[in-house]
Formats: structure tokens, sequence, C-alpha cells
């Protein structure tokens, strides 16, 4: 059975219940086995932390199983580092291998356990049993056939790779380990002349803030676009870009030159330790790109072997080759080797002030001084890292580069852009891509080698095993270590390499790894391969998504994925990255905590994120989608089971939703959420079926805007069931239909809200409608199917018109800051489209009510209002862009004509002396032409299709009413207060003080109105002494103190009525001479809403002498005689109501008359009719009343049958409580 809906929601403690329910019912092993023989899909999650686990085609079978990247960025080696206080691979010696690993391994553990509960928090079913982990055995074999593979193809080297490096510690560092710990320092700062060897008199000046580096310098490198300039200075002639000579004065310019043509210019070097690489095009000039100018001179000094930058372009100039030896005269320690004659043993850092030195007495030095920067010092020892050349081994890239472009130019690649800029790119330069790391922890390298490295051995599994190495310790290092292979060459005993696999070699294996091909699951792998889709971050184009390509590449020749969802990276809400160690963001548990999973997944997946841009995490963020979604979502959820179970008790109606047999509604608001819905439906498919989320989640969060704020705002009178039980069954299975849609929509994004609705709805399913076996989750149903029959989109269009001009009369209103309380009385919409005001007075009723104004008019003529559009520039956009054009600029917009304007608001452009303007150059306003003669009443408002004039005369019988619904307003909200429903009979008490004062004036002149809305009687004070006070409260409105008491029941006496409780006039209708027939007609009815002579000239379908100006309260008791043709001999006379009528009274003030038949002689009543006229009377449809004879509301009144004998008398309303009241 559907449970009650509380009026409140924590949603974490909610999503923790719904985590136990998933549990106890096992449910993701039972959404495997429900998915078994589907067709298999196969997707890839980089990130272990990645925030949801979307599958586009829920149709598929999804193998999710959760990925361990142990050896990654050394997480472990750091931690382990810091917490033993290992400086170096002598301490690691120390602690010995075996042990040092076995600690990293119960740190893998202890994460492996911490991402278990994290992900699952989240949502993500994931299959934790059947994990891997890169540390596995059987994984850590196939990343080994992988490389020997690409080993026996020849496409593995030995090479050097210019790496960060703690002279502390002797080793070198990840790029994760030297972003750890940045410092402000002041480093020497030197600018040095390289004399040109065609004219040694004039010299390039560069520029280092490493003196350290000089003595190895083999090259100069200019950009190719910068212009340089040779000037004259005091001491010499030189040649630097033109932002150098700027930076120094005593110089004078001769001449100017694009960089490109110094390409080639051969110098004098500073040192010859290395003359010999002259032969191979050292000492010259080089161009590229990464050169820059802001600071220095724009001539960088290369040493290949000390610079990431420089080691690549001396690459491409074939200074250097991969083969030769390294030019590194500097040893693990940061000391000068021999080689370097002038400053052999000296510490590089201390030797800066040696090279100053030699350079002034040399006369190579131009200028000295310091220069303050950040610099990257060692974690662990505390000491400047310097940036080194280091062996490591290379998998060979650049020869196939052109295969890498076509495998790319087969995948699918979300958002397009990535494919062909930033991954292609990075794809055109690729680079032999090094694969090894000089670490303990991780996969070990299977290369065995001599001392000279001439020979070298492939090792494997099997090898290691003829050492009685048992398969589990075959691929830990401390077991392998100490195996040699004898020599074929005489080269003595070939030892293991020291290095590890590079966690991204690991990384770009796991399609192989995970399931351990191709020693096992051949079939599995080869029908799952590629993979159906992959999902990282935007700065995977030069990790993940790359390594993945080249071994599929070079392994099989295909890429790796069909698909590739790209995501951007989540930053710090200041921009940066977060940063542990600066604390700049919320702690993710305290988010879940606070606000639970559903938002946080919803905050990201409807971000810049999901576009692969950037995201600034701000908490509020969160708490917004918890506020302006999930709340509003969860609200309209509750509403609808508050009024399926209020009508299942008072109307004993069973609600079972059966989407083929429920009825289809009339009612145009139904009829456009189920076409906006189904419209949805088909857009999700498509757009999920191309991957691009990026579309989808807006929608979704749009269209719980448009259920909330539309539909069920427009509907609440329907679903409460005041327009009858027939209706309000048809507006609640049109909620429920869409909700239930929305649902399973929105299922894979929030899993635990749609799960906790779920749980509640499917109660009211039939059975009979559901195509899945098992229904237990939301989770084991497929998407719905879309209901073309279903979508009308000439509705959409209607409603969108509708929705357009509402929101223009509401931004009319907030600017004039008239509250829609307060009503107004026009609302003109003007459009050019004959058939969009068509649409638009098809919905009139809810822009009346919902602008609250008193008439809609509709024109396509704007000229008749003298509308005309001004623009005005945007001062601080365009000062910026335009500078000294801009004030002529200015002069001709204010100039600009209202027809032209019209053409820039439909096209977003306009060109202006000369400069193209957009829409966020301009700002558009309207005025009104006082030579046009119209009234300046109106305030106006557009967009791009319709124009919406709303008059905001001060009018102050509208003031008055605004006054009155502020005044409901506080009743309401004091009612929710004291925890009431609408059917609780009470009686309101209020005391405006001073008395007599505007708002006293005004509340008394509404009590009608007032009634009409609370459904309770409104007395001033002094409260019964017998009243039973339910809640009280004082507060301010209009300068006036306001107090409002709300107590139980009522102890007003009621006044016996001995007449028509209404006004009204008895019709005598003569055609042709001959009477028609008599018929009554209220012209006041209840809640004090004055009928106009224009509705009664219409009701009469007569031609009356009356006119609209006619008073008709004081014809109230005549009776009028209608006829066609010339004025009747007596128009009026005086009568008493000719046919027979009761008065009700509800509540002590609520007093209607009702006939019990019309016209006289016909139609008359019986007992059950005037049961449900009664209700519809009080606005009560639904709801159970009793009709008694007496002011005790004990007396009641039971007949069916014939109510002649009630003639003229007074029954008494009350209202039933319902089951859950009694």
């Amino acid at each position: 059975m559907v449970e009650v809906v509380p009026e409140s929601i924590h949603f974490p403690s909610e999503e923790e219940r719904i985590l136990q329910l998933w549990l106890d019912k096992d449910c993701f092993q039972e959404c495997l086995k429900q998915s078994k023989n589907r067709p298999r899909g196969s997707n890839k999650d980089g990130r272990n932390n990645a925030f949801s686990t979307l599958n586009p085609k829920k149709a598929f079978r999804q193998a999710y199983m959760f990925s361990h990247k142990e050896h990654v960025v050394v997480l472990q080696e750091y931690e382990i580092d810091k917490a033993l206080n290992i400086r170096g691979p002598e301490d690691v010696a120390k602690m010995g291998i075996a042990e040092y690993n076995k600690q990293c391994r119960s740190i893998v553990m202890r994460y492996a356990n911490e991402w278990e509960t994290s992900v699952r928090r989240m949502g993500r079913w994931i299959d934790f049993r059947n994990d891997y982990k890169t540390l596995y055995p059987w994984f850590m074999e196939t990343v080994w056939w992988v490389f020997k593979q690409l080993y026996e193809k020849g496409l593995v080297y030995r090479g050097v790779k210019v790496m960060p490096f703690s002279t502390a510690c002797n080793t070198p560092l990840s790029n994760f380990e030297a972003h750890q710990n940045y410092k402000d320092v002041q480093d020497p700062s030197v600018i040095v002349t390289f004399p040109l060897l065609e004219d040694e008199t004039v010299s390039f000046l560069a520029w280092t803030t490493t003196p350290w580096t000089l003595p190895s310098n083999l090259a100069l490198c200019v950009s190719p676009d910068f212009i340089y300039v040779k000037v004259k200075g005091a001491l010499h002639l030189s040649i630097m870009n033109v932002l150098g000579m700027h930076r120094n004065e005593m110089c004078f310019c001769l001449y100017r030159f694009p960089g490109k043509t110094l390409k080639g210019k051969k110098y004098k070097p500073l040192f010859e330790y290395f003359i010999k690489c002259k032969e191979s095009g050292a000492f010259s000039v080089v161009v590229d790109n990464y050169v820059r100018d802001d600071d220095g001179t724009g001539v960088v000094h290369q040493a290949p072997y000390f610079g990431a930058d420089d080691y690549r372009v001396c690459m491409d100039y074939k200074i250097i080759q991969r083969d030769s030896a390294p030019i590194c005269p500097v040893d693990s320690s940061g000391i000068f080797t021999a080689e370097v004659t002038h400053f052999a043993g000296q510490y590089v850092k201390d030797a800066d002030k040696n090279i100053i030195k030699w350079l002034k007495e040399n006369g190579r030095l131009v200028s000295s001084s310091s220069f303050k920067h950040s610099y990257p010092f060692c974690w662990r020892s505390d000491t400047p890292l310097i940036y080194k050349a280091v062996p490591s081994w290379f998998v060979r890239v650049e020869h196939m580069v052109d295969k890498l472009l076509d495998n790319n130019s087969k995948c699918y690649w979300v958002p397009e852009f990535v494919k062909e800029k930033r991954f292609g790119n990075w794809l055109r330069d690729a680079r032999d891509w090094a694969v090894s790391r000089n670490r303990y922890w991780g996969t070990p390298i299977p290369l065995w080698v001599s001392d000279d490295y001439e020979e070298v051995s492939y090792g494997s599994s099997a090898f290691c095993s003829l050492f009685c190495i048992s398969y589990l310790d075959v691929f830990a290092l401390e077991s392998i270590d100490g195996l040699t292979i004898p020599s074929r060459c005489g080269k003595g005993q070939l030892k293991r390499v020291l290095e590890v696999f590079d966690c991204w070699f690991e990384s770009g294996s796991m399609p192989y790894a995970q399931v351990h091909y191709p020693f096992e699951n051949r079939r599995e792998f080869e029908d799952a391969f590629p993979a159906d889709f992959i999902a990282e971050g935007i700065d995977q184009t030069r990790g993940w998504f790359y390594t993945l390509l080249v071994l599929s590449t070079a392994l099989f020749g295909k890429p790796p994925f069909k698909n590739v969802i790209v995501n951007g990276l989540v930053l710090a809400s200041d921009g940066q990255k977060m940063s542990k160690r600066k604390k700049n963001y919320p702690d993710p548990s305290l988010i879940v905590q606070n606000y639970g999973a559903d938002a946080l997944r919803l905050y990201l997946i409807n971000s810049p994120v999901v576009r692969a841009e950037n995201l600034r995490f701000k908490e509020e963020g969160v708490r917004d989608v918890l506020k302006d979604v999930l709340l509003p979502w969860y609200n309209a959820y509750r509403f609808l089971v508050q009024n399926i179970q209020r009508l299942q008790k008072e109307e004993a109606v069973e609600f079972l939703y059966n989407e083929s047999t429920v009825s289809v509604s009339d009612n145009i608001m139904d009829k456009w959420i189920q076409s906006f819905t189904q419209s949805l439906i088909q857009f999700f498919r498509d757009e999920m079926g191309a991957y691009r989320l990026y579309t989808v989640v807006p929608k979704l969060v749009k269209f719980v805007d448009m259920l909330t704020n539309w539909y069920v705002r427009t509907n609440r009178r329907r679903l409460k069931g005041e327009s009858g039980t027939e209706d309000c069954m048809r507006a609640l299975e049109t909620l429920f239909s869409v909700l239930f849609s929305m649902c399973r929509l929105m299922a894979p994004f929030t899993p635990f809200i749609t799960e906790l609705m779920y749980q509640n709805l499917r109660h009211l399913i039939d059975p009979a409608s559901v195509e899945e076996k098992d229904t237990a989750s939301i989770h084991y149903l497929m998407l719905p199917h879309v209901r073309e029959s279903l979508i009308d989109k000439r509705i959409e269009s209607a409603v969108s018109q509708m929705q357009s001009v509402i929101e223009l009369g509401r931004v009319i209103r907030d600017r004039k800051t008239l509250p829609v309380k307060y009503p107004l009385k026009e609302v003109v919409v003007i459009h050019q489209d004959p058939e969009a005001l068509r649409d638009i007075q098809s919905l009139q009723k809810y822009i009346l009510e919902e602008l609250n104004v008193r008439e809609l008019t509709l024109s396509t003529d704007k000229d008749k209002y003298g509308i005309r559009l001004r623009a005005e520039p945007d001062h601080m956009v365009l000062g910026k862009r335009l500078k000294g054009a801009f004030k002529s600029v200015t002069a001709s917009i204010k100039e600009l004509k209202s027809d032209e304007l019209e053409i820039f608001q439909r096209t977003g452009s306009i060109v202006v002396d000369g400069h193209e303007l957009h829409e966020d150059d301009l700002r558009l306003m309207y005025s009104f032409d006082q030579t046009s003669g119209t009234p300046s009443q109106y305030e106006a408002h557009s967009d791009a299709q319709v124009l919406v004039l709303l008059d905001v005369t001060p009018d102050q019988s509208m003031q008055d009413e605004g006054v009155a619904r502020e005044v409901i307003n506080r009743i309401q909200k004091l009612r929710k207060k004291g925890h009431l429903v609408p059917s609780d009979e009470i009686t309101v008490y209020y005391s405006s003080q001073p008395a007599g004062e505007y708002l006293d004036k005004v509340i008394q002149a509404h009590t009608d109105f007032i009634l009409a809305t609370t459904k309770a009687p409104l007395k001033p004070y002094p409260v019964a002494q017998n009243a039973s006070v339910i809640v009280q409260e004082k507060t301010q409105l209009k300068g006036s103190d306001l107090e409002l008491t709300i107590v139980r029941g009522s102890s007003v006496s009621r006044a016996l009525l001995t007449t028509a409780a209404c006004a009204y006039v008895n019709l005598r209708v003569t055609l042709k001479d001959r009477q028609q027939g008599t018929s009554p007609m209220f012209l006041k009815g209840f809640g004090g809403k004055h009928e106009g002579a224009g509705a009664f000239s219409h009701a009469c379908l007569s031609l009356s002498v009356l006119n609209a100006e006619t008073d008709l309260m004081s014809l109230s008791g005549r009776t009028l005689t209608v006829t066609l043709g010339s004025s009747p001999a007596d128009a009026s006379s005086s009568d008493s109501l000719l046919c027979p009528y009761v008065n009700l009274q509800l509540m002590n003030a609520n007093v209607a008359t009702l006939l019990l038949m019309n016209p006289a002689g016909k139609n008359a009543l019986l007992f059950p009719d005037l049961l449900s006229e009664a209700a519809k009377v009080f606005g009560l449809r639904g709801r159970k009343l009793a009709l008694c004879l007496n002011e005790e509301l004990t007396e009641g009144e039971e007949h069916a049958s014939s109510l002649h004998t009630l003639n003229t008398k007074t029954l008494f309303v009350k209202v039933l409580p319902t089951t859950a009241e009694a």
C-alpha cells in the first residue's frame, strides 16, 4: 500500500536507507542477472573516483569491474616515504625492498577499502568482488606480455628522459612529487654574450637563471615569429628581441628582423668541453615556438640534458641523437664530473657564483642580478630539485603517427573538438614514449642486460618459474632481482634492469590485463574489444587516452575504443587545482553528508565538466541543486501521493495506473505536459545514444521546473479534486505518468531519489502493465518508450508562447516592484504571427491567473501603442574594445532607429560606424512615442518574438485587493505554521491597529474575498474566552500592527436568513409576443464577485435595453422582461425569487443561495445533486458533506426525494473529516 510522504526530507538519511535496501536485495547482482541475455557492452572508466557510472545505452549488458591503479603516481611510495622518513635509495636498501613493498601493499588494501565505501556511497554499482588491481600477478603477467610484443617488434630501446631530480636523495621524482613543495626563491639572473662566428663584434644575448647549465650549452633558440633587433650598446653590438631592447635603455636599434632569419647562425661556444658536438650541428641558432618574451632577451640557451624543451628541440635539429652519449656532466649528487675541468667536484648550485665570476673575467657577462620565482624543492630533503637526463626505456611511437591518426579518426569523441584539436594535435607531434621509472613499487620491467647494455634478453613468468619462484612471487621486484642469465656473448651474467614500468604503461595495458589476456578469456576479450565507450578527463589526452591508443595500435592495428566521453577538470573555487596541502576545497564526504550524493552528482553532471571544460567547484552550487531541483521534485511527488490518498479515503476511488488503459485527458495542460514528456524521452534516447550527456541533463533539470512551476502550479485545484472526481482522476493520472517516466529517465543520474519515489509509487502501478519480470528496484526497469501519439508540437508551442508572456509580465512586475498579489487592469500581447496570438488566446485563463490581471488584449500592431526601441551601449565592454572610437560609436548607437534595432533584435548583430556589434555590446530598451497620443500607463518588455505591455496605472480598488491578498498570505502561512490541513474547521480572529486605519478598512471591505480563499470565518478581536487557540502571530503590514489568531471550530452565532442570501433578478423571456419561461439569475455570487452587464446580456441570449454602464445591483429583486424587437411595455417589476431555493451556510460566514429548480417547473434537484452542487459552490469538491437543519449541526437532512419542502429554508453545511483526520 502506498505510504504517506512526510512534509520534510533529509536527503542524506534517505540515501543511507536506500543503500541498505540495495544491500538487502542484492540489487546490483540481480541487475546483472536480468541483463545476462542482452547484448554485451564494454565501458572503461579511467578515474577511480569518477562521480557516476552512466550507461548511455541501458539495453546493453555492462561489466562494471572496479579498477585499482595501485602503482599510480607513486602515491603509495610517497605515503610510505613520509611515514618512515625514507630519503633515498640507501634508506630503501637498509630497510630491504621486500619490506618496503610490503608497506606499500598494506596502503593499497587500506585505500581499496576506503574506495569501496566512497564509491558505494556515491551510488555507483561496481563489482568489487571481481575487481582488478594492478598488483595482481595475473594483471602484471599480461603487462609483461604486452611489453614482449613490443620488444619482439623492435619497438623498445634505451635512451634518456629529462626528469625532476633530487640530488640529496640521488633519485628522479615524478611530476606529482615535484609539485608537492614549491617555494619562492632568489636565483642568480645573468645575461651572457654568444659572439657570431661570422662577425665576432656582434653577439647574441641570452638570459638564464641557471648558470650551472651553461657549461653544457649546445645551441641557442629563438622564436621564428618574434621581431629581433640588432642594437648598439656602450660596449658591443647585440642581437635580442624588441622587448629585451626596451628593458635595456643603454642601447639604440640598428636593424629589425624576424627570428626565423637567424636560423642556422653559428656562434662561439662559452666553453670547449664538448666542442666535438660541433660536427653534429651544435653551437648554432635553432627556432621553436616555446620561446617566450615575458622575461629575458628572447634568446634561450640550450642545455639538452637539463631541460625537457631543450632536449626536444636539439633532438629535432639532430644536434643530439637517441643513441649518442649524453652530454650530462653532473652526477646523481649534483656534482660536476671531471669533464667540466673548471668546476669539477663542485655542487651545481654552489658553482653558480664561480661560473659567473669566470664569465665576467672572460668578457662574456653583460649583467648579473637576482631573480625571485617559484621553484620546486624535494619534498623529502627540502633541497632544490634540478632537471636532469635519466636513462630510460622507450617505446617507439614516432614511426606510427599516421596510423595513430587514422585509428583516432575511427573513434567518436564527445565533445567533438577534443578529437581533432587537443588530441589530434598531440598525436601529430607524438614522441617516443618513456615507459620506465626508477622506483621500487611497480611492475618490474622483464629485461636482463649486460653491464654495457649491449646484450639484452627478455624474461617471462615461465623463465622465472624455472628458479622455483611461485607464480604469486614471479612479478615481485624482491623475488627476481637476484636472478641472472648467462651471457651468450661472453659478457658474464646478465642482470635485470633496475626500473619498473611507468603506471601509464599499466593503464594502457588495462583492456587486456583486466581479463588476463591472452592467457585466459580470449573469447570474452575479443567480443568486447574495442570498448563501446570510455570516459576520462581532458588531461588524459596526454595520458590514458594516448597510452590506450598507442598500445592498441602497436599490438592490433586498431583503436581500443569506439566512443570517448571527455570530462573537464574539477578545480577549487579559486580556479586552482584542488590541493590537500592548500586545503582549498571542501571535504567531499562532508558534502555528501550535508546534501546527499544525488545533489553532488547532479551538480557535477550539469556543469561545464561534461563539456570537457573546467568547473570551479562551489559548495553553494550543490546546495542550489538541492533547493532548486530535488526539493521541488520531491514536493511534486508528495503532492501527488497526498491527493491519491485523499481520493482513495474520501471518494473510495482506487488509483491503479495502467498506461494501456488510462483515459485520454482533454485538458490542454495535461496534453501539454504529456507531449513535453514524450518529446523529452525521444530527445533523451537520441542524445544519450550519441553520448551527448551535456545536452541531456540540462533538459532534465529544466523538466523539473516545467513540472513543478508550470504544470503542478496551474493544476493544483484539479489535483485536489475541486473540479470533480473525474477531472481529478485525469490530472492525477497525468501527474503520475509524468513522474514515473521522469524517475526512469533520471535513475542513472540521481539513483537515490528516484529509487525512493519508485518504492512508493510502484504500489500504484497495475502489475499487468509492467513488462519487466522483477520490478523491485527502479534500476531494473528499462527506459520508457516514446509514445508518439501523445506528442503534439502545436500544444507545446502554444504553452511555450504562454510561458513567454507570463515570464515577460513577471519581469515587468519585478522592475516596477509590483508583487503578483496586487491585481492589474490589462496585459497587452503584441505578436506578428496571428497563429501565435490564437495560441495565446486559448490559454488566456492561465495568463490572467498567473499575472493577476483583469483583461488580456491581443494585437499585431505595436505602432498602435506607440512602441519604439532604443539602444544604449555597454560602456565597459565597448569602451575597452573600441578605445578611441568609443565616443563616436556611442553617439551613433543612440541615433539608431527602431526598425534598425528590430532587425538587430532578430539577427543579433549590427554594424555601426564600421564596427560590428553584438548582443553583449548593446542594451535594448522600449520607450513610448509621446507624439502618438498613447497613454503612458504601460510598461513594456520583450524577447525576440513577443512584446508584452502591462498596464501599471495605480488603481485604489486593485491596491486594496492586493493588500487583502497579503492578509490571506499571512493567514495561510500561519495555518501552515500550526500544522493545519485545509479541511480543519477554524476561525481566524484579527486585530489591526490603529483601528479604522487603511489596513483595518481593507480587511472589513474584503471579508468575503478573504473568506472565499481561506474557507475560514474572519472575525475581529476579541477572541472568544472559551476558544481553543491553535496558533497566534503579530506582524506589520502597511504601517499597521496586524495580529492574527487561529482557533479551532467556532462560537459565533448565526443569523437566520429570511430571504435569498444573494442578489438576483428574475428573467421573463418573450419571443414573438409569447412567453418562453422565467429563470432567475444571481447578480452577486458567493465570494462577492459582481456580474457585469455584458455577462448578463450574454446569458439571456437576447437584445437588452440595458447597457454596459447599468448598475445591475440596483435591479436586485426585480423581474425583467427580455424580448427581441421593441421594448416591452412593462420593462421591470418587483417580485420575489420565482424558483424554489435554499440558502447554504458554511462555517458561520460563507453563505450561498442554490436554486432547487431552474427554470421554474423544470430540472428539479434530488438530494445527491444538492450535495454535489453545495460542494461546487464552496470549492469543496471531493470532500464529504452533511446538510443540517439546525445551527448546532446535529439535525441532518437526509431525504432522497424531491426537495420542494426545503424551499426558502437555510441549510447548514458540515464538512465531514477524512479518515486521516477522524
